[in-house]
């Protein structure tokens, strides 16, 4: 088994709609069962679950074994965070809050061996290369990384071709929660200025021949979002799921009053 090519970049190369899932209840364990569940994608979130480094080695072993790409945020676009998470076996990372063609050349440059970035050569000790294992990683590495970047306020939108247009950026996410709220819509990703802003967005992605992608957990909003051209669109959130499913189980036995539908991508 080929272990080093990219299958999800390949997928994203070739236009084919990849289907995801956020996975933020940091566990081996929850994270194998979504796994097998048919998802194209699943995100690791170091950004707003309390994942560390450790429990994200323990979920790309854990998903090692199914047709599922694993997808990584780190916390932040941080050439050392970046560089131990591709050390512990991820190929594609999406970087949040980029703004700018130069933090977009910067999450690129932290992905690559040098001469074409700066990622440290530690690969004896690392999962990703099995240990030196692999033959000839460190010559083939470099393309098979998938750099995603997140937009997430007016200037990253404003700034949306340059981004695009830095060699190595592979994709462009939209992060509606973020969005609506640095453009003055804080809890209404849904309000009608955003989703303008969102549908004009994901356009010009796909018109620069890169990948578009958007978290919605409305079926008929994340259609849409791949009527438009979005090519890696997650469609919900584990412990969403969780979290409503027991809820709704409960409330069948006990006089529990519903949580309030979502209005917003999750």
């Amino acid at each position: 088994m080929d272990l080093l090519t990219n299958t999800f970049k390949r997928a994203l190369q070739a236009g084919k709609p990849q289907i995801g899932l956020w996975a933020g209840l940091c566990s081996a364990y929850s994270i194998e069962i979504v796994a097998g569940a048919g998802f194209d994608w699943l995100v690791i979130d170091g950004e707003h679950a309390p994942n560390t480094l450790q429990t994200t080695l323990a979920q790309l072993q854990s998903v090692a074994a199914y047709p599922v790409a694993p997808v990584v945020r780190p916390a932040w676009n941080d050439a050392v965070q970046i560089k131990q998470i591709l050390d512990a076996g991820a190929q594609t990372v999406l970087v949040p809050m980029v703004q700018s063609a130069e933090e977009a050349a910067a999450a690129v440059a932290a992905v690559r061996y040098p001469p074409q970035g700066i990622r440290g050569v530690g690969s004896a000790l690392a999962r990703s290369s099995r240990w030196n294992r692999i033959p000839d990683y460190l010559q083939r590495a470099n393309d098979q990384m998938c750099v995603l970047v997140q937009i997430e306020t007016p200037r990253g939108v404003d700034a949306l071709e340059e981004i695009l247009a830095v060699d190595g950026v592979d994709g462009a996410f939209i992060g509606p929660a973020d969005l609506s709220a640095n453009m003055g819509y804080l809890g209404q990703p849904d309000h009608p200025e955003v989703t303008r802003a969102i549908d004009d967005a994901i356009q010009r992605i796909v018109r620069s021949g890169k990948a578009a992608g958007i978290l919605h957990s409305g079926v008929e909003q994340a259609r849409h979002y791949l009527s438009l051209g979005a090519s890696f669109v997650a469609v919900g959130v584990d412990a969403i799921l969780l979290a409503r499913a027991a809820e709704r189980l409960a409330g069948q036995f006990k006089d529990i009053a519903a949580p309030a539908a979502s209005k917003g991508p999750y």
